[in-house]
């Protein structure tokens, strides 16, 4: 492996890489592949029904996290597709199991389409990942090398944008419990957060209600089909702060993936609801160095949390997350400073509040 790519996928594994996807229902011709195959062109993943108009094919679900993956401002479509007569088996609500024959695309756009991901589950049992490059013409989109393409367009806001090679796309999906990143219960519940940065305002997402009753995910508790999941949290900033983590690092800074052993978890699951703060209030910081905080966060203090220290940067190796961003996001880190305050706010006002106690 290219060292450069070998640090890069080391670099990501330290903080995060959400993606959401697609998903297809059904197709004419149903073709698995081996993981270690993908096909030469997007127009052979079997996204389009017509290759020359870019047709989607039918029976593709189109769908939206509600705490999607920022990528320098792209614009991005999502779909999942299911071989005919499969389904999703929810028996573990934090950690989908999918047929095999399972394909996802995720499309990214800044003034025109730049690349397409893709994953489909082999019948080897492995997930692959595979990167098409656009042209600029936008008529078609060819594999792009395994090295992934460097400086591939300019983003939004005149950054550079890379298109990931195929290890830095492992080591985000494989640091999870879930390869499949941002369709989930909570990322498709009909209880959407108004407050979530970035979140797609289009009605045309597939919901887990939806998914239900078509019988495309199944055994799923009792609990998650009479309530629809959201994050509980004491204030709608602590909900939409606590659902970007989830939906931005908790892809690898999880309780069940390979970063477990860091003791920093940022995803929100139906086992235990949130340790985000259980994991980073006071809690000394392993990386250290100068200008650095000493604690992952510190309550009321934005600039002391090593936390936003990290979110609000874009210095190589600091950075969250280490791939796939150049530009720091400003609506987050502005999200992220708000819910730090507030969290000082509420200890001040605890200690306030137990020292009139006391009083009394």
């Amino acid at each position: 492996m290219n060292p450069n790519r070998l640090l890069s996928a080391a670099l990501v594994a330290l903080v995060t890489l959400g993606a959401p996807i697609w998903i297809a229902l059904s197709a004419p011709r149903w073709t698995t592949h081996a993981s270690s195959t993908p096909p030469a062109t997007l127009a052979e993943t079997g996204l389009y029904a017509d290759a020359r108009t870019l047709t989607v094919a039918d029976g593709l679900l189109e769908f939206a996290p509600q705490y999607p993956l920022w990528t320098d401002g792209a614009r991005k479509r999502r779909w999942i597709a299911l071989p005919p007569g499969s389904a999703i088996d929810a028996s573990d609500a934090d950690a989908w199991r999918f047929p095999v024959g399972t394909k996802l695309w995720k499309e990214f756009a800044f003034e025109r389409r730049i690349e397409t991901r893709y994953m489909e589950l082999g019948r080897d049992g492995r997930w692959s990942y595979a990167t098409y490059a656009w042209q600029p013409d936008e008529s078609s989109a060819t594999l792009a090398p395994e090295g992934g393409v460097a400086a591939a367009c300019e983003s939004s806001r005149g950054a550079l944008h890379d298109i990931p090679g195929r290890f830095d796309c492992l080591a985000c999906h494989e640091a999870s419990p879930s390869p499949v990143l941002g369709f989930s219960a909570l990322q498709l519940s009909s209880e959407r957060d108004p407050r979530a940065p970035h979140a797609d305002a289009r009605e045309s997402g597939v919901t887990l209600d939806e998914l239900v009753a078509r019988g495309l995910v199944r055994n799923l508790a009792a609990e998650l089909l009479d309530h629809a999941p959201r994050i509980t949290a004491r204030s709608a900033v602590e909900r939409a702060a606590l659902g970007y983590l989830h939906g931005n690092c908790g892809g690898c800074h999880n309780s069940r993936g390979a970063l477990a052993e860091l003791g920093l978890d940022l995803a929100w699951s139906f086992e235990h609801g949130s340790r985000t703060l259980a994991t980073t209030l006071g809690t000394p910081a392993r990386l250290q160095g100068n200008g650095l905080a000493r604690q992952r966060l510190v309550a009321g203090a934005p600039s002391d949390s090593l936390l936003f220290q990290r979110l609000a940067t874009r210095e190589p190796y600091l950075q969250m997350p280490a791939l796939g961003t150049h530009l720091v996001d400003v609506q987050a880190r502005e999200l992220i400073a708000q819910w730090i305050a507030e969290l000082g706010r509420r200890e001040r006002n605890s200690l306030a509040h137990g020292a009139a106690g006391t009083r009394r």
